[in-house]
């Protein structure tokens, strides 16, 4: 089922900051898609274990972890926030360029990429945010399916990202994209 668009109105950064606070949009290309209802429990626990993970392993270096809701705005060149068409809530985002922050989250492509997939937003994430962070410019992406106890991890190489490497949640996982940074799966998934 596809997720629940606002309106069929084209959006900006400037429309998204006087939406009421107490529902949570995405803009993908100017188009404004409702945030599913709160993840399950077991969607929490991933995403609060990888970030736990990440962050500790950032302590004392110059990149920093994010967990939704954390707004990053993804501009298509040099325009002005209020004209910036996509502004997306990773589960987990990395930034080592500390430039691309700001008190309204980030603006610019993150380093690396976690979306938890869930069955209400999988396809969504699979396609439409895929492409948006394929276009920002995004170097790794992760996608991980909890109930197949695998992850989807997408490179971009010459500006796309091409097949992804399918892995099996066992064990620890390298992020490409952050030296000496990973992510120890049986941690992740100790109560399955």
């Amino acid at each position: 089922m596809p997720i629940a668009q606002r309106d069929s109105g084209y959006h900006t950064y400037a429309d998204y900051l006087g939406w009421p606070e107490d529902v949570r949009y995405e803009l993908v290309d100017g188009v404004a898609y409702l945030m599913a209802p709160a993840p399950t429990r077991r969607h929490q626990e991933v995403v609060g274990e990888v970030f736990r993970q990440v962050s500790t392993a950032l302590l004392g270096r110059r990149c920093r972890a994010y967990v939704a809701p954390f707004d990053v705005r993804l501009p298509r060149g040099g325009e002005d926030d209020a004209r910036v068409d996509t502004v997306l809530q990773p589960d987990v985002a990395v930034f080592c360029d500390l430039a691309k922050l700001d008190d309204r989250g980030a603006r610019g492509a993150p380093d690396w990429v976690v979306e938890v997939l869930s069955p209400a937003t999988a396809a969504h994430d699979q396609t439409v945010k895929l492409r948006a962070y394929e276009r920002a410019g995004v170097p790794e992406l992760w996608l991980v399916h909890p109930a197949d106890h695998t992850v989807a991890i997408y490179r971009l190489v010459d500006g796309a990202y091409g097949r992804p490497e399918i892995r099996e949640t066992v064990g620890p996982q390298y992020v490409g994209a952050v030296t000496d940074v990973f992510v120890d799966w049986a941690l992740v998934f100790t109560a399955d």
